[in-house]
């Protein structure tokens, strides 16, 4: 692995068509994930003409994420066979037909059917990571590979566009149509604006089973556990927030989707900064940090609107315990900052582990973190036709949380982290 490793600082250019090419997957991957969470907003009118129930809710907005989610694997093999650039354009061609089409959809299934197509965008993640990352020499590429990650922020893009398009046009039918000529014309930028190169293609003399057999490694399972957590969570959060502030605090459609980027925002331009902290600080220690900050945050927002009374000896005491909207969009903001950063620490380990096999191990890990993004609001809308207890979607992910801190905690020998701590990666494994 020294061997390889030496070979990727010294070959990997730093140059302008480096940064160029960073720039431009950066770019492309926000407007991918901008569409990737488009039922976030459109579902909101959606449930009202649908008459859908909170799972249904749960299940239209998660649909795109199913297909992103599935199609990782394969596109990142790809990557590493055929160079990210062919394999990201077109990508984002096979999505622009599906996205137009939504806007004449009237029924739950036209949805769900388009969803799947649409959701291809968010596959783009594993073309980029590894596309950007053998750019940059490896002591690098934890920033560059959090720099493109911060394309996240299309999140935040989506709950400020699609609301104004949609009070603008008085329809929501207006918001595909513009997400398709956006996406035609982000395709042609990022064609225009990206290079190749074909040195970079490390699986083309590799067998399908050869590149698929690095997944027995007990790492790869492990890191998948972690992003599912860090990612996923932050996907299923994303399209979650905006009808929470609608049915928890009653804003409309506008303040709820500009108070819910105040938590997709900083979840996605933060991730460059993830990288920063993982090149400098390791990634064991950056992503340990991250999953306490968001335990703690989940705690807090877990406990529902409460009224109870204390039989005390001069007479009863009644309490009353809730959280205001601004309190919650204050801890969903650090959950975001925290989230951002375990995003891009996670994917540090990758990219120090598995530097031959980035797409393969990185298709995995991203298919992880997007089925749980699928499956979070679906559980959240359950939860609460079940429960009629908003508050249970952090309940839930304060359980996640705590599940990856016990598995670091086990996995991670202290010692080893303790002799070096800067490489987080090289500790003993069990």
């Amino acid at each position: 692995m020294s061997v390889v490793n030496a070979s990727l600082e010294t070959h990997a250019p730093t140059g302008t068509r480096a940064w160029r090419v960073l720039g431009a997957s950066t770019f492309a991957f926000t407007i991918c994930f901008a569409v990737w969470m488009v039922f976030a907003i459109l579902g909101i009118p959606l449930k009202k003409q649908l008459a859908l129930t909170d799972t249904e809710f749960g299940l239209i907005a998660a649909t795109p994420v199913l297909t992103g989610s599935l199609a990782r694997v394969p596109l990142g093999i790809w990557t590493d066979r055929f160079g990210g650039r062919i394999v990201f354009f077109c990508t984002m061609a096979v999505t622009i037909v599906p996205i137009w089409l939504i806007g004449y959809a009237t029924e739950l299934w036209q949805f769900l059917v388009l969803g799947l197509f649409v959701g291809v965008a968010g596959a783009s993640f594993s073309v980029g990571t590894p596309y950007v990352a053998r750019w940059f020499p490896k002591s690098r590429q934890g920033l560059a590979m959090g720099i493109f990650g911060a394309g996240n922020s299309g999140a935040a893009l989506t709950k400020f566009v699609a609301p104004v398009l949609i009070l603008a046009a008085g329809t929501w039918t207006i918001v595909p149509k513009v997400y398709s000529i956006a996406m035609l014309v982000t395709a042609l930028l990022f064609w225009f604006m990206s290079a190749s190169n074909p040195a970079h293609r490390s699986g083309g003399t590799q067998s399908f089973s050869a590149q698929m057999a690095v997944l027995k490694d007990r790492r790869v399972l492990r890191y998948a556990q972690y992003y599912s957590v860090v990612f996923g969570g932050y996907v299923g959060l994303a399209l979650w927030m905006p009808q929470y502030y609608v049915n928890q605090y009653g804003f409309g459609i506008e303040h709820a989707a500009f108070l819910a980027a105040c938590f997709s925002l900083p979840g996605g331009v933060l991730r460059a900064l993830g990288g920063w902290m993982s090149d400098r600080f390791g990634a064991y220690r950056t992503t340990w940090i991250v999953m306490w900050v968001a335990l703690a945050c989940f705690f807090l927002l877990s406990y529902p609107v409460t009224d109870f009374v204390v039989h005390a000896k001069n007479g009863p005491l009644s309490f009353h315990l809730s959280m205001g909207p601004v309190a919650y969009t204050v801890l969903m903001f650090f959950v975001g900052v925290a989230m951002a950063v375990g995003k891009a620490s996670v994917f540090k380990f990758v990219s120090d582990e598995f530097s031959e096999n980035i797409g393969a191990v990185s298709g995995v890990v991203g298919l992880a973190g997007g089925l749980a993004g699928f499956l979070l609001p679906i559980l959240f809308g359950l939860l609460v036709d079940l429960t009629g207890v908003r508050t249970t979607c952090f309940m839930l992910m304060f359980g996640a949380t705590a599940v990856s801190l016990i598995c670091m905690h086990f996995t991670f020998q202290p010692s080893a982290r303790a002799a070096n701590p800067q490489r987080a990666v090289n500790v003993t494994r069990p």
